[in-house]
């Protein structure tokens, strides 16, 4: 594992309210609309969010930037196999391009979730974790690195574009139901250089 230093560490259950919004800041309001699929009734869809987070900080999968005051900004992301992942035919319609998307970045480490609270915005938080997941990436012998990102978010495109992320493909945006502006969803894959290397 890669020693993170402050204000990096690991996200602890008791980041879940952060997390949740974070997530959701990164994913243009779509995590809220599964959460509220998955609510039972009368149930909060953020509990819904919150603990699906839990979870996925238990098992260490997510960093956090934390000056002493709670997780401002995170990094989830997971590596992708070899072998692209069979989409049958009750797939979820909303979920089909992004899973579509990921079987052609297969052999990556991919950014699942990259995101800041506005006002921590133009800090180089999202250019420190990148850097980390390229860091991640290499320790699990990964040669690329992607992302995917809805077309109208112009801030992630730029960011990553400056990081030397080049577009790969886009399909559209499936909504079922889905109130959004995204018409298209587009991924993004960065081949990370050999270290020392030109």
């Amino acid at each position: 594992m890669i020693q993170l230093e402050p204000p990096l560490r690991v996200a602890s259950q008791a980041d879940a309210s952060e997390l949740a919004e974070l997530v959701n800041f990164a994913g243009e309001g779509l995590p809220l609309y599964i959460w509220e699929g998955l609510a039972k009734d009368g149930q909060d869809p953020w509990e819904v969010g919150r603990a699906r987070q839990i979870e996925k900080a238990r098992e260490g999968q997510i960093v956090v930037v934390d000056f002493g005051d709670g997780a401002v900004a995170s990094l989830t992301g997971y590596p992708i196999g070899s072998e692209p992942k069979p989409i049958v035919d009750d797939f979820p319609a909303l979920f089909r391009p992004l899973q579509e998307l990921e079987n052609q970045a297969l052999e990556s480490w991919y950014v699942n979730v990259l995101a800041c609270y506005p006002e921590y915005r133009g800090q180089g938080l999202g250019s420190r974790l990148l850097h980390l997941a390229e860091q991640i990436a290499r320790e699990e012998a990964l040669r690329r690195i992607s992302v995917i990102v809805a077309n109208n978010n112009a801030g992630a495109r730029r960011l990553y574009e400056r990081h030397g992320y080049e577009v790969a493909a886009t399909l559209p945006c499936v909504k079922d139901g889905w109130e959004t502006d995204t018409e298209h969803w587009v991924l993004l894959i960065k081949t990370l250089r050999p270290v020392g290397g030109r």
